[in-house]
């Protein structure tokens, strides 16, 4: 594996990609060092030291911006407007019939179809921005806590600078992940969220030996170096388990029948190949909806009155950590991860294509038959792997709950952060492994290849 990433530097395209991208990542986290005008860098400290580590969706925001947001820079909202806009236009493409035929028009389809999110991305940073102003500077009114003014002079006109700084730094940011896509070694965006969490680890890990070795010598430490061995141990399971469940996949077995070829004057030979059906389809969706659905009832609870009795009984159910809000986060989970499938995935016109193609599957008589043996066999996968999905996203919170751990340590256990981080770190290390094989390099496997997770 070090051979292969010596090699790496040997190809001047790949060595031409990777110096981009790292220019570009670079750009990025500066972004998230330059704080916006107007606000009060003794108010964000006491702000976010005393709304901090409670796991919510500050916490996750924070996380995705890689530290950004707690010191409300420029690069604030980062990428997740856009991601938020890519996931809005998947599951209005299946709806809106013209967006359908957008994406078969070949190239040109494509650049509308990208137009439109990149507008729909605008819409979701202007909206954010009004938020996250609003909240700077009445932060009691949505339950925050600060000893300090955040805002130096709030008003009107801090809303107005605010929400085009931020805006304007999205669309920069979102815009150089559209540049690492073309010009480095692609999956811009992915990648920019993954550097941001990666960026969190170090201030996560000290947070964790501070935890262990802080009051080792006053015996007041939370965690014992037992506990450490223990989540390192779990962390390489962990690790191992999101690696299979990303790149866990069935193959069904597809067979295409000998067909004459009039260009070559005879028949070919009858071919088998396989159709890919994944464990985990949906990816890390589930996840990203179920957690944003949440978030909202808590909103808009603390714009309600604390004596109100729907205030009373619904907020404890669903506070972050909660077993409440560890049940119903886990049924989302599940739900959602049925939905995706359901949405993306379509066996009718897979057994079309086949059928159209001389394919067949064998045992199974094409059309209908294929179509509902696909529907069924997806399914069953489907559910095994959201049960998968569901237990790696609730870890974090059991960790934090029975065991201590801080939620931004926990976060690396699980969840959101670890199935990005996997899962994109396996997409770059396969296209660069292309590379390296194109030019009859070793890849970074010994035996075999790194396989696509878009099978």
């Amino acid at each position: 594996m070090i051979s292969a990433y010596k090699n790496c530097l040997r190809i001047p395209e790949l060595r031409k990609r990777l110096l981009i991208t790292f220019g570009i990542i670079a750009i990025c986290r500066l972004a998230s060092l330059i704080p916006c005008p107007g606000v009060n860098p003794a108010g964000l400290k006491s702000l976010f030291g005393s709304n901090k580590g409670e796991g919510g969706v500050m916490d996750l925001l924070d996380l995705f911006s890689g530290g950004a947001l707690e010191q409300f820079a420029v690069g604030a909202l980062g990428i997740m407007p856009y991601i938020s806009a890519s996931i809005i236009m998947q599951l209005m493409t299946p709806v809106l019939p013209p967006l359908e035929r957008m994406m078969r028009e070949g190239e040109s389809g494509h650049q509308k179809y990208n137009q439109i999110m990149r507008y729909v991305t605008l819409a979701i940073c202007v909206i954010q921005g009004v938020m996250f102003s609003s909240a700077m500077m009445n932060p009691g009114r949505v339950g925050l806590q600060t000893e300090n003014p955040v805002v130096i002079n709030p008003g009107f006109f801090f809303v107005v600078s605010t929400v085009l700084t931020l805006t304007a730094g999205s669309m920069l940011v979102m815009w150089l992940g559209e540049m690492i896509t073309e010009y480095g070694i692609g999956n811009g965006a992915s990648l920019i969220i993954t550097v941001n969490i990666v960026a969190r680890l170090p201030v996560a890990l000290n947070s964790l030996f501070k935890q262990v070795f802080g009051g080792y010598a006053t015996g007041d430490n939370q965690l014992t170096i037992i506990h450490l061995l223990l989540l390192i141990v779990m962390f390489c399971v962990v690790c191992a388990a999101t690696v299979a469940l990303t790149q866990g996949v069935r193959k069904i077995p597809i067979r295409y029948a000998a067909r004459r070829v009039a260009s070559i004057g005879g028949t070919t030979a009858a071919q088998t190949s396989y159709l890919p059906l994944r464990v985990n389809y949906s990816g890390v969706m589930p996840i990203i909806f179920a957690g944003a659905i949440l978030s909202f009832p808590m909103m808009l609870l603390r714009y309600l009155p604390a004596d109100w009795k729907i205030v009373k009984w619904v907020a404890p159910l669903i506070v972050y950590g909660s077993a409440g809000y560890i049940i119903l986060y886990g049924l989302m989970i599940l739900v959602f991860s049925f939905f995706w499938v359901a949405n993306q995935f379509n066996p009718i016109k897979i057994s079309d294509d086949l059928q159209k193609n001389g394919g067949y599957i064998p045992g199974i008589r094409p059309g209908n038959d294929t179509a509902n043996f696909l529907d069924r066999s997806m399914t069953r996968i489907t559910f095994a792997g959201a049960i998968f999905l569901t237990a790696l996203a609730i870890l974090p919170m059991l960790l934090s709950k029975w065991v201590g751990v801080q939620p931004l340590i926990a976060q690396f256990f699980g969840g959101t952060s670890l199935m990005i981080i996997v899962g994109v770190s396996l997409d770059t290390m396969r296209q660069i492994e292309g590379y390296l094989l194109s030019r009859h390099y070793d890849g970074f496997m010994e035996k075999g290849h790194l396989r696509s997770r878009r099978g």
